[in-house]
């Protein structure tokens, strides 16, 4: 009886802060449904909903959508491709310093993006790398493999020698045994990895600011930015192309949800 009268307030009380963590959310939604392009009148509820918003972001951002798409899956990639492999050999390999890697790694991890973002733009300049895709994947994966690389060698880490021994023993090289034996075991780390770098370059906005100077590249982050100040008096337009900017991390980490909370309790062994 006690806990039933201490879990009430308590499930009220999580509900009261899950609501009002939601709200902007919510309205978020509700003012790009909303008919007159601001938000001032807006209703509480949408009766009467009006997509031409959407129909304009798609219209206006459509193209700068597919651009972080790219950038995105690109950094995923990129960075899964040097951190697993990097990651076993941290983890595995008996390499002198190795300590000293990852205190390093760990560091770059602390270095403010405005630091990296001005370092690239010069060298960037120097190479032609400016205003390209490529480059923009290049620089958010300078966020995504530290990190990757940390939570890789974590789970790899755990992965018991008895089991790399035996493939080596079978005549597997250490190729191999990375490719067939430890990624597969590792694919809860991969995809956990895997999504806070798409989340990660998907969200960026300090790169797609100081590496982008035209509008041939331009990720819906820094064309959001831009189409406020443009379209300042059509928030729905505005608060519908955030939605859509918003789908795609809500639908990752809907589905890979499972696959981080086994991703990130490191320590077990299939």
């Amino acid at each position: 009886m006690n806990l039933t009268k201490t879990g009430l307030p308590n499930t009220a009380l999580g509900i009261l802060f899950l609501a009002i963590m939601l709200f902007p959310v919510y309205w978020m939604i509700n003012a790009s449904l909303q008919p007159n392009g601001t938000t001032i009148q807006a209703t509480w509820f949408p009766i009467h909903p009006d997509f031409s918003g959407y129909a304009t972001a798609l219209t206006q951002q459509g193209q700068n959508l597919g651009t972080s798409l790219v950038v995105a899956l690109g950094s995923v990639i990129f960075s899964l491709a040097i951190a697993a492999p990097a990651a076993y050999a941290l983890s595995h390999f008996k390499v002198r310093g190795t300590n000293i890697v990852l205190f390093a790694i760990l560091i770059s991890q602390m270095i403010p993006g405005i630091v990296i973002a001005n370092a690239l733009y010069t060298a960037y300049n120097d190479l032609g790398l400016l205003n390209t895709i490529g480059g923009l994947i290049l620089a958010d994966s300078s966020h995504g493999i530290p990190f990757a690389i940390l939570i890789i060698r974590a789970f790899m880490g755990s992965v018991q020698g008895s089991i790399i021994e035996a493939g080596r023993v079978d005549g597997a090289g250490h190729v191999r045994v990375f490719w067939s034996i430890v990624l597969p075991m590792s694919r809860n780390a991969l995809i956990t990895a895997g999504l806070f770098t798409f989340l990660f370059a998907w969200s960026d906005f300090l790169f797609a600011l100081t590496l982008t100077t035209t509008d041939a590249v331009r990720p819906v982050t820094l064309g959001l930015y831009q189409y406020i100040g443009s379209y300042v008096t059509d928030w729905s337009s505005v608060m519908a192309t955030a939605v859509l900017a918003s789908l795609p991390a809500v639908v990752l980490l809907l589905v890979a949800q499972k696959f981080v909370a086994a991703g990130t309790a490191t320590g077990a062994v299939k």
